[in-house]
């Protein structure tokens, strides 16, 4: 099999966990590294050993046509992922594209609705959806293992620091220089809980949503929400409810939970791992392994595997981020609501962390658990 070049747009921040990957991919003759594009090249100490010397451009559009890659991975600001996208698109190269998407449902089908013009394909980064524990739960949840499906509930509770909101000019804006960004906590750190919650569910397209309730607060002094849940009614007739907060008191590892009327199933997204909990069974732990969406992408383009996140499977998500994006803007709240460590530079909210498990727990909203800080929620749709 032979290689496939590859270009990497953005490669600083996140972007560098992608260089680390495609490093590895390499190292496996999987893929090369033809070209990287960042407004600043990056210095010989930014590359990781053994990519070698990969052509470096501000312009996107002509790297692509002078190293002649295959594949594009974008891991740019949200506003540019269209643009970038389509730039891509229209050269016949494939597309690796990080999560959120686009940051509105139209900027999403622009997107979407011009890659399958152009005839390439799209993965789009949501790397918890190449967990093989996401079929096994389905197949789980399909030969009735905790019953009925109820609903599905979603918890992260993370902690950062205010300096977090100071790392790029976009960092917790709803908006900047009149173009929509929408980086908040459910749409961009924690929207890996979103998307798998609603893949638990079978929720994966737009028209799968039926209905949106948020509740938006910031506890920082940002734009954007930094402390929010979600519930979702679905098509199905059951519900999706995340709640996520980057104010916690402690860090913990975000988790979604299937809840069947016999049981339950946790999955511990970033691990692979999962807890079954039913009637008359004692628990039963799984750990599963995970497929990269760089190498299915490049699976699937030179054996035909199946692509596993296609963008019109993350057409639900893209439906949470636009009643987001259309809510109004998150409130501050009360000063007696949150405290700052100093020692540490952040603000915590307590008792946030018992607040996003129970909410996950039993599929109720911030206000609807007594939380006094929080405002009357906001319907979408």
């Amino acid at each position: 099999m032979s290689t496939v070049d590859i270009v990497l747009a953005g490669a600083r921040g996140h972007g560098r966990w992608h260089l680390d990957n495609i490093r590895r991919l390499q190292d496996k003759g999987i893929v090369r590294l033809a070209g990287i594009c960042e407004l600043t090249p990056l210095t010989a100490g930014e590359l990781p050993d053994g990519l070698g010397t990969p052509e470096q451009s501000a312009d996107f559009g002509a790297l692509l046509d002078s190293t002649g890659a295959r594949i594009a991975v974008v891991c740019t600001p949200i506003p540019t992922h269209t643009d970038l996208a389509l730039t891509a698109a229209r050269r016949g190269v494939h597309l690796l594209l990080e999560k959120p998407p686009a940051p509105s449902y139209a900027e999403f089908r622009r997107m979407a609705d011009g890659v399958a013009e152009a005839g390439v394909v799209c993965q789009i980064g949501f790397q918890s959806l190449g967990s093989h524990a996401v079929p096994a739960i389905l197949a789980m949840v399909a030969e009735g293992a905790v019953g009925e499906v109820v609903g599905v509930g979603g918890a992260g509770a993370w902690v950062r620091a205010e300096a977090y909101y100071r790392r790029a000019p976009w960092a917790g804006k709803r908006r900047l220089n009149g173009v929509d960004v929408i980086d908040g906590v459910l749409t961009n750190p924690l929207a890996h809980a979103v998307a798998t919650a609603l893949a638990l569910n079978g929720t994966t397209h737009a028209e799968d949503v039926t209905g949106i309730e948020l509740e938006l607060l910031r506890a920082n002094d940002i734009e954007s929400d930094d402390t929010s849940c979600v519930r979702v009614t679905t098509a199905q007739g059951r519900q999706v409810t995340v709640a996520a907060t980057l104010c916690a008191e402690q860090d913990d590892e975000p988790y979604v939970v299937v809840h069947g009327t016999r049981g339950r199933i946790t999955f511990w997204y970033k691990q692979d791992r999962v807890l079954l909990q039913r009637a008359d069974h004692g628990p039963e732990e799984y750990e599963y392994g995970r497929t990269d969406l760089l190498e299915n992408l490049v699976d699937h383009l030179t054996d035909g595997a199946g692509l596993l996140v296609t963008p019109d499977e993350t057409g639900a998500f893209m439906k949470v981020v636009e009643a987001i994006r259309q809510a109004p803007d998150p409130a501050p709240m009360p000063a007696g609501a949150w405290h700052l460590v100093p020692d540490e530079g952040r603000r915590v909210v307590p008792g946030i962390d018992g607040l996003v498990a129970a909410a996950a727990d039993t599929l109720s909203l911030y206000s609807e658990l007594g939380a006094t800080w929080a405002p009357p929620k906001e319907v979408s749709t």
